[in-house]
């Protein structure tokens, strides 16, 4: 069996409970509503969800987000191959489910593969375990964190499940405007919530303060773990700590849901060492992202980064170079 429908798609991912979120269809709709083509592939026990972005002259990038899923893939990936050259791939980018300590075993699944330049879903993030009692979560967390949590609780902020999608990009307006970087269109955030919400595999907690959103995030869980994918908080109140208590309550709620891992999904791609030596003093990029996760004690990991199979090379390379030249704001 190679290509498959979207529920056959479902019906196998359910054998695999522990499977990334981004390898269900769910996240492929997603994906399709700005621009991406998902496709299914099975081959035996194991299977990719392959997102298509089209390119001018009907050719394509194939992306395979956090798989493919299985042990083994020697049958699966001739496959994924085949059909990516039918429709036109350069390029096929898979992003293992899989941290660095994996790298070897990956390479010799991915003979035909090298390690990408590029990073597209965080290479390095902080993972909090969801075992034992909260009062053991506590006492993982820096000092600061647990009074911060406190003092949001002692200085009035109220935390609740919210599906209030216009406030919560009023705030990432905000957060944008104040961290600068780009946020995505009220769409965006507005889709992954009615996409996964319904079955519970999303929710949305807002802090407020007199009836004031304070900030907001929105957190997803498939398995035995949660992402914090989306978050964004005003500047006004800040002293209150509402991001704090926001995060408490998402950990409390993914770990009633059966969750025993929370990744904070993103903070800078540097090694423990460089980070704890300069975030003191560093407030760029994802330096302050990484000063408020780390005080939540969780273990920072780097992911096994992309793979990628050039199909055609001298494209690429056009498309490589088009590609650098637009971000340095020398193309359209």
């Amino acid at each position: 069996m190679a290509i498959i429908n979207q529920n056959q798609w479902d019906e196998f991912l359910g054998s695999f409970p522990d499977a990334h979120l981004l390898q269900t269809s769910r996240w492929g709709d997603f994906k399709k509503a700005f621009g991406w083509q998902p496709l299914y592939v099975q081959n035996q026990n194991s299977g990719a969800q392959i997102l298509f972005r089209p390119l001018p002259l009907g050719l394509t990038i194939a992306y395979i987000p956090k798989g493919p899923v299985g042990l083994d893939w020697s049958a699966l990936l001739p496959e994924i191959e085949n059909i990516c050259r039918r429709r036109r791939a350069i390029v096929i980018y898979i992003e293992p489910d899989a941290w660095q300590d994996d790298s070897p075993i990956l390479a010799q699944k991915l003979t035909k593969y090298k390690p990408a330049s590029i990073s597209i879903q965080p290479r390095r993030t902080i993972t909090l375990s969801l075992e034992g009692r909260e009062e053991d979560w506590l006492q993982r967390m820096k000092q600061k964190t647990r009074y911060n949590i406190r003092l949001a609780e002692k200085k009035g902020v109220i935390i609740a499940k919210s599906s209030d999608l216009a406030a919560f990009n009023d705030l990432m307006k905000v957060t944008g405007e104040r961290d600068q970087f780009g946020v995505h269109q009220e769409s965006y955030y507005k889709t992954a919530y009615q996409l996964f919400h319904p079955d519970g595999s999303c929710e949305m907690f807002m802090a407020a303060f007199e009836n004031r959103p304070l900030a907001a995030i929105m957190v997803f869980k498939r398995g035995r773990r949660a992402w914090y994918f989306y978050g964004a908080s005003d500047e006004k109140e800040r002293n209150r700590m509402p991001t704090y208590l926001l995060q408490w309550e998402a950990m409390r709620w993914a770990a009633e849901a059966g969750c025993t891992e929370y990744d904070l999904w993103g903070v800078p791609d540097l090694d423990e060492d460089s980070l704890e030596a300069n975030f003191a003093d560093r407030s760029d990029g994802l330096w302050g992202v990484y000063r408020f996760k780390r005080g939540f004690g969780g273990q920072l990991k780097r992911t096994a980064g992309v793979y990628e199979r050039i199909l055609q090379p001298g494209i690429f390379q056009f498309y490589s170079i088009a590609m650098r030249m637009r971000k340095k704001g020398m193309a359209g």
